[in-house]
């Protein structure tokens, strides 16, 4: 299973955002369509673990470079 990403502050104001509004919309009835808010939420988690995951790239490779010169 994958690791969860690491979100940033607005990451995380702008899914609790989202989610308040699919509940909002859910609120309205169950045949309200929530597909372009949940589309939302997971472009900016596909984000999130993709930044987290070159930051690791890059702290290793960091890493490795500091080895390497010593």
């Amino acid at each position: 299973m994958a690791k969860d990403p690491n979100f940033t502050a607005r990451e995380i104001a702008q899914i609790g955002w989202y989610t308040a509004r699919m509940a909002k919309r859910g609120i309205a009835g169950e045949n309200v369509h929530i597909g372009d808010l949940t589309r939302k939420v997971d472009r900016i988690i596909d984000t999130a673990r993709e930044r987290t995951e070159r930051e690791e790239r890059e702290a290793a490779e960091a890493k490795n470079a500091k080895r390497k010169r010593n």
